[in-house]
């Protein structure tokens, strides 16, 4: 170990060694919190991400997608109740092209595959039950596969045909879909869904075809098809007239200035009309014409007779004035008949309609505009705007009312006070967390605080020496006498004649080559006190 190193650690070990019981245990704490949170960063920093490799399995396809992942030991993670595997993004595809070739998920006999299996031997029953399944199970599919639906399954009734056309009943079918979590399916959604099972089977109807949600909700009932119950139907028109209402209001008087009811009266009952209606034009030429003309005149013969009476018997005119268009008995008569024969194009329109349930029969529409809002406003145009926004047709029983009152506004005092209040509780709240914050930082600092001001104590301690004089004091019971110091081998120089002689060395000299000697002597005996010795010397943070 590096001599730098070494005297680093021992000088931490001296440190530590000074602390006091209530210093370790607050180091030792800070020390595990500090190897907890790294650890924590590392966790998180090191955690791959997961995503899905398969969704919506059964228990037997997840357990054995579960083991294959072992088997490759590939970690992954389970959710929606083991309906979804997660793997990490970087083995995902690997996983699902292993996962292929072992043929999983192993997916159900659903849909025409059923018919594959199907034998010679298969009996009528048989073959009519299994192409029934088969076509609910492609419905079931191609349902599932909408945008906001998870799941779907579909029950068809299809009854036996018979040679009676009168005992033939008409097939029906019920569709149950599961919707993704917080989704609710569209009313145009739903009629897809009607009309697509419907177009599969022969002579099913769009109005014998039940939509059921799994919360219970019926979408389509059987018997009115596509449309929705009239309750349903009057909830959404009053939403609508009154949502268009309001936003009118809204801009001409101000938000919370006008408030709006509206009133529907929806027909409940669907029927089925057949009109035939006749029209001709006069500048039309008829498609064919005959005319047929008879003119006779009489020779005024003697010959009796006469008007047919009782009992086909000849009844005698008497001279008198002939039949219409006769010949009299005893003077001359004519006889003009004209016929005219024509076939004119005549137009037919024969028109039948099906009247389904929830028409708008009538409505009543009340506003109530707030006094405080209303000076200086021309209700009469705001009767018309109103008017015109909720389609009132008073030729078929509309109501309007619009009646300018003084508003309420306790409710909208209220509603402050809570605000206020929430907003005061939520100040609170941050205040409390912030101070709580600022303690947990100051109790902090404070940990850190102490522990440089330990550290830095600690560093002013210094080395504990013991009093060493280096004059008579040191006293080396091996050394008898005075060592003496050898001067280093010289050349010896000639020595002039007349030179004078060097003096001895002074007393001070030969004391301080002593005391230097002892110290040499001491440190070959004692190195670790002797090196203590001179570094506290060379502090100069240190009274000497």
């Amino acid at each position: 170990m590096p001599p730098f190193a070494t005297a680093g650690f021992r000088r931490f070990a001296a440190t530590v060694k000074g602390f006091t019981v209530g210093q370790r245990t607050v180091a030792i704490i800070g020390l595990a919190v500090l190897a907890l949170g790294s650890a924590a960063l590392v966790s998180w920093l090191t955690k791959p991400n997961y995503v899905p490799l398969f969704t919506g399995l059964q228990s037997s396809d997840a357990s054995a997608v579960v083991q294959q992942l072992g088997k490759d030991n590939v970690p992954y993670e389970l959710a929606d109740g083991g309906a979804t595997v997660l793997v990490p993004q970087d083995k995902v595809y690997d996983e699902r092209l292993k996962a292929a070739s072992a043929g999983l998920p192993a997916a159900p006999a659903t849909g025409y595959s059923l018919l594959d299996k199907m034998g010679v031997t298969s009996s009528e029953f048989q073959q009519n039950v299994t192409y029934k399944r088969a076509i609910e199970g492609e419905l079931g599919t191609t349902i599932s596969h909408l945008d906001g639906v998870r799941a779907a399954t579909v029950q068809l009734a299809i009854p036996e045909k018979t040679v009676f056309t009168s005992q033939q009943q008409d097939p029906t079918a019920s569709v149950f879909v599961q919707t993704q979590p917080g989704t609710t399916l569209a009313s145009d959604k739903v009629d897809a869904i009607v009309h697509l099972t419907s177009a599969a089977v022969h002579g099913l109807k769009p109005a014998n075809v039940s939509v059921v949600d799994s919360q219970g909700n019926v979408l389509s009932a059987v018997g009115t098809g596509t449309s929705r119950s009239g309750t349903k139907q009057a909830a959404d028109y009053q939403q609508r007239t009154q949502a268009a209402v309001q936003a009118v209001l809204d801009r001409v008087l101000g938000p919370g200035n006008a408030t709006v009811a509206v009133i529907p009266d929806i027909n409940q009952e669907s029927a089925q009309q057949k009109s035939e209606t006749f029209s001709s034009s006069k500048d039309t030429a008829p498609l064919s014409q005959s005319s047929k003309t008879e003119k006779y005149t009489g020779s005024g013969g003697s010959g009796a007779s006469g008007v047919l009476g009782p009992d086909n018997i000849a009844v005698p005119s008497g001279g008198g004035p002939t039949a219409a268009g006769g010949v009299g008995g005893t003077g001359g008569g004519t006889y003009d008949s004209t016929t005219d024969t024509r076939d004119n194009a005549i137009n037919k329109v024969t028109e039948d309609r099906t009247v389904p349930a929830g028409a708008l029969k009538r409505q009543s529409v009340s506003v109530a505009v707030n006094q405080a809002a209303a000076n200086g406003l021309n209700l009469q145009n705001l009767n018309a705007l109103v008017s015109a926004a909720a389609g009132i047709d008073t030729a078929r029983g509309d109501v309007l009312s619009m009646q300018v009152v003084p508003f309420s506004t306790a409710s909208a005092d209220q509603a402050k006070a809570a605000l206020a209040q929430a907003q005061a509780d939520d100040a609170a709240k941050a205040q409390a967390a912030m101070w709580t914050n600022i303690m947990w930082a100051a109790i902090a600092l404070l940990a850190i605080l102490a522990g440089a001001l330990l550290m830095w104590l600690r560093s002013r301690r210094g080395t504990v020496r013991e009093p060493l004089d280096v004059g008579a004091s040191i006293v080396f019971d091996e050394i008898e006498e005075p060592i003496a110091i050898e001067a280093p081998a010289t050349a010896a120089l000639p020595v002039a004649e007349h030179l004078p002689a060097l003096p001895d060395p002074a007393a001070e000299v030969l004391d301080a080559e002593r005391r230097r000697a002892q110290i040499d002597r001491l440190g070959a005996t004692d190195p670790q006190k002797t090196a203590e010795y001179l570094r506290g010397l060379m502090d100069e943070r240190q009274p000497v």
